[in-house]
């Protein structure tokens, strides 16, 4: 057996401050604390002999492993059947919307037969590399990271136990129907705990999570097909939303890799503006206003602390931290040997004029269907739009952040163009003072400047960058932003070619890394999950709704054994690159409302 898992053997389970990653065969092998961007305390998914773990295994030969979760929840069951028994491991983070609890439950349970259990806590602070002390406390085993400005963590269990170099291991037999139960939380110091852990304060915290999960799904507004799917990706954006300051992951992870071996290994517990942009958008689409409002108020944080010029950075820290200096942790061998393992993110001091597009987009969404934005942001707005009258024309490192020099995109023209269009529509819907005319002028510009310059008349398509002969799956956003109709004759000579190119067996390459701009790495990478989700609804708003159809259904069987998606899909159908990711889930919820309401013969969207 390799000692890695694979990336898309895992289920996610959290409490909107951190996640962690409960593997098939019941080991947690990722996890970050108290928060999503605190250093890790297991990360064995990187580095299995130096990362840390929490693995409950029963002793059962042959055992064929099953993972699901509780309907309408974010409580996972992960069991394993064979014929001399049945065991399970509940796995859910106590929810608590007043007062965070940083708590981890793990209930084990023999269902038939009589089975024996090994259990091992084998934390690793810092990424593995901060050492730790372990001392009894009151009922529990208390792990002392060596240095100060990182958390300490108690466990807690009525299990017999005992203590070998720095990890807690317990063997232990239930017979069928017994339980027993395991918490990891945070140790404040001076902070009252209680000794025991009764199968009723289980029970307890078991039912009120389980009712928040569930009361929060019945909030959505979506009835159509798909049901299932479309509340399983919402639920995973809303664990990727941070409860404290709400903004969005674009992934819980860090150094999972985009090609086996390779060095696109990237760190992703941050919120980029794009990401989170298009996620709020899903968010609304189901009706979760509340979310929306939580994300504005972020984002009006950010707007009123803008660069000196007027713009933005592409990034930011959940709670809006500027620096994410990138670092490389040369002492981990990477999932898989696949190094280096980066913490920390060097794109975010790049120029990426596409956010300015996905911002004014979500703020424009918002303030249809959410509430209406404030004066103070619009004043800031004026002014980010204003730079981006100024500075349209630049080259950048565009949506797919490359490395290898800048170039001019048409993404980031695209998204421009979006800018000032959502701009004006907002300013006149809201009769706020702006320079409309001048707005205007630029937007059409813009316009021109796409039309002219990025059409190749050769191969019939919107290319990838000025003077480029590639193609970019990025430009799929072109009828969704509403820029081109969905039918226009250039638009579906575009699609075609995407097709023809970019498309293999329904999955979609973001773009050709041999000919397309220099991304400054080695190595291949996989199709890209949001870009399918893409053409899927490029297909569909084209009505072209049996194909749109037929690819959605062959990409949903593309989704791991739980529904969950990580940014890429190897040629083997693996997941690749950090997991799960915000965008795809985002794109599946998009393209499923969309192909819904043409299935039901519904024209009244554009």
């Amino acid at each position: 057996m390799s000692d890695y898992q694979d990336i898309g053997n895992y289920g996610m389970i959290g409490d909107m401050n951190t996640v962690a990653l409960v593997g098939i065969n019941g080991s947690i092998d990722f996890m970050c604390f108290p928060d999503f961007d605190s250093p890790s305390i297991f990360c064995r998914m990187v580095d299995h002999k130096k990362g840390g773990h929490f693995k409950i295994t029963p002793k059962l030969k042959e055992a064929n492993n099953k993972q699901l979760y509780l309907p309408d929840s974010n409580i996972l069951l992960t069991r394993f059947l064979c014929v001399t028994g049945v065991a399970e491991i509940s796995d859910y983070m106590v929810v608590d919307e007043k007062t965070p609890q940083h708590r981890l439950v793990r209930r084990v349970k023999a269902v038939r037969g009589e089975i024996c259990f090994r259990m091992e806590c084998d934390p690793s602070f810092d990424y593995a590399r901060c050492s730790h002390k372990v001392r009894l406390g009151d009922g529990c085993v208390i792990f002392d990271p060596d240095e100060p400005h990182i958390t300490s963590i108690r466990l807690r269990t009525e299990v017999p136990f005992e203590i070998k170099e720095g990890a807690v291991h317990a063997e232990f037999t239930l017979h069928a129907g017994e339980t027993a139960a395991f918490v990891l939380e945070e140790a404040i110091p001076g902070q009252d705990n209680p000794s025991t852990i009764s199968q009723r304060y289980i029970t307890d915290h078991f039912k009120s999570t389980m009712n928040y999960w569930v009361n929060w799904v019945n909030r959505s507004n979506y009835r159509g097909r798909w049901l299932e799917t479309v509340h399983r990706a919402a639920l995973t954006l809303k664990l990727l939303t941070s409860q404290k300051y709400g903004s969005i992951v674009a992934a819980p992870t860090f150094g999972l890799p985009e090609h086996i071996g390779g060095e696109r290994n990237w760190d992703y517990r941050f919120t980029w503006i794009r990401d989170a942009s298009f996620t709020l958008y899903g968010l609304i689409r189901l009706g979760y206003t509340d979310e929306a409002g939580a994300f504005m108020k972020w984002i009006e944080d950010r707007c009123s602390d803008l660069n000196p010029d007027g713009s933005l950075q592409i990034m930011y820290g959940l709670n809006g931290r500027k620096n994410l200096e990138e670092e490389s942790l040369l002492h981990l061998e990477g999932h898989k040997n696949s190094r280096p393992v980066r913490i920390g993110n060097g794109a975010y001091n790049q120029l990426q004029l596409d956010i300015y597009g996905e911002l004014m987009d979500s703020v424009y969404l918002y303030n249809k269907y959410g509430a209406p934005i404030s004066i103070d942001l619009w004043h800031n707005l004026k002014r980010l739009i204003n730079w981006v009258c100024d500075n349209w024309y630049r080259k950048d490192e565009g949506i797919w952040e490359v490395r290898g020099g800048q170039q001019e995109f048409l993404y980031s023209r695209l998204m421009c163009w979006v800018a000032l269009d959502r701009g004006v529509r907002l300013a006149m819907k809201r009769s706020f003072p702006a320079p409309l005319m001048d707005w205007i002028r630029t937007r059409d510009e813009i316009h021109h400047d796409i039309v002219e310059n990025f059409w190749n008349p050769q191969k019939q398509a919107f290319i990838q960058y000025k003077g480029a002969n590639t193609l970019d799956a990025a430009c799929l956003l072109m009828p969704l932003v509403k820029f081109v109709g969905p039918t226009d004759p250039r638009w579906m000579s575009t699609l075609k070619a995407i097709g023809h190119e970019l498309v293999d067996d329904s999955l979609v390459y973001r773009y050709k890394t041999d000919e397309a701009a220099s991304d400054g790495l080695r190595g291949e990478e996989g199709t890209f999950n949001m870009c399918t989700f893409w053409y899927v609804e490029c297909l569909s708003r084209s009505w072209d709704i049996k194909k749109a159809r037929f690819m959605f259904e062959k990409m949903l069987g593309y989704a791991n054994h739980l529904g969950l998606y990580a940014e890429e899909l190897g040629p083997d159908g693996r997941q690749l690159g950090n997991f799960p990711q915000a965008f795809t889930h985002l794109g599946l919820i998009s393209a499923a409302y969309n192909l819904n309401l043409r299935l039901s013969g519904d024209r009244s969207t554009y």
